[in-house]
């Protein structure tokens, strides 16, 4: 049988046909994708470790490809992450922007009623994890115990300094219950990002402080700073000698949340396509390492299950709140 030029090139074009089909169902079936820079914004200074987080997961998106389009990090940590609330909170609807959260996106709306913010209005994107606290002290402290901390900030009163970030928040939290639960007198004062936290106590500007393990790190590693006790159920796998205030007779634990948020209002096609950015992150080699070498803990959440979280912790944070006089219930 002769096969004309003009058969043979049917099945040809037949197949390239179906190519073209499975190219566009492929496009359909992957949805929305974002159109231009995602903004990444961080409501904290540079150098904590909101930012440091955001900051490799920026890098994991860059390398693997999990977004056609840069997410670009801007820092906004003004009025203790007031700044990014409001911007995020300006941006409703934007489906290209996203954002980095701590503590702060509780406590800041509940100490500044009138920004007329609330966790819920966000767009639930996921949490990564949550971090943990560790009290510190200098490498020439001469402290090595939780006795000798407290023995040497009574002697200190109000002259022993606690460096911690922003106002109200986390860091004063822990610094208030440190000094109703020991009878200390500990003067709190805010820095902007906890890498500038690490150096005033490094530096003898600082007498503690309560940064989590990322931040102090390199100075631990360093043998510049230690731990003196943690504020976790468990003691870290990475800080052994440093027992939890539950073995020295204290039950209690704080940890911070490292979530991913987005703009009031956002597109559901959007809010899924960030969702599953994030998941891809969380699972990736690199995440998972960053987790354990900087003692962070927790499973991934999104969608209501981390709206039912953020409502637990904003009431709990009411409570906290209300015992150190800033805010009244």
């Amino acid at each position: 049988m002769k096969i004309s030029r003009k058969m043979a090139f049917l099945p040809a074009l037949t197949l390239s046909l179906a190519a073209l089909a499975g190219v566009s169902q492929s496009v359909v079936a992957e949805g929305w994708t974002p159109k231009k820079p995602v903004e990444f914004v961080i409501m904290a200074g540079p150098g904590g470790g909101a930012d440091k987080m955001a900051r490799l997961m920026q890098t994991v998106i860059q390398k693997h490809k999990f977004s056609p389009k840069p997410f670009i990090p801007v820092n906004k940590a003004g009025g203790s992450g007031a700044e990014a609330l409001m911007h995020l909170k300006s941006k409703k609807g934007d489906d290209h922007i996203v954002m980095v959260t701590l503590n702060s996106f509780y406590t800041t709306p509940l100490r500044q009623p009138a920004l007329k913010v609330q966790p819920l209005d966000f767009t639930p994107i996921a949490r990564m994890a949550e971090d943990t606290f560790l009290l510190w002290v200098g490498k020439n402290s001469g402290i090595n115990t939780l006795d000798d901390f407290v023995k040497a900030a009574k002697a200190k009163g109000n002259d022993w300094i606690m460096a911690g970030t922003g106002r109200g928040g986390e860091d004063e939290l822990l610094t208030s219950y440190l000094n109703r639960t020991y009878d200390l007198n500990i003067r709190y004062v805010p820095y902007k990002g906890g890498g500038r936290v690490a150096k005033e106590l490094v530096g003898g500007h600082a007498d503690s402080t309560v940064n989590n393990p990322s931040e102090q790190m390199g100075f631990y590693l360093a043998g510049d700073s230690k731990p003196i006790a943690a504020f976790t159920g468990a003691r870290l796998p990475l800080f052994k000698e440093a027992p939890t205030l539950t073995e020295l007779g204290q039950p209690f634990e704080y940890y911070m949340q490292r979530s991913v948020v987005g703009a009031p209002g956002m597109s559901d096609e959007a809010a899924d396509f960030y969702r599953e950015v994030f998941t891809k992150v969380y699972n990736s080699e690199e995440w998972q390492k960053y987790m354990k070498d900087k003692s962070l803990q927790g499973e991934f959440m999104t969608g209501t299950n981390l709206q039912d979280y953020w409502t637990r912790e904003n009431n709990n944070h009411k409570v906290l709140l209300s015992k150190i006089g800033e805010i009244k219930q």
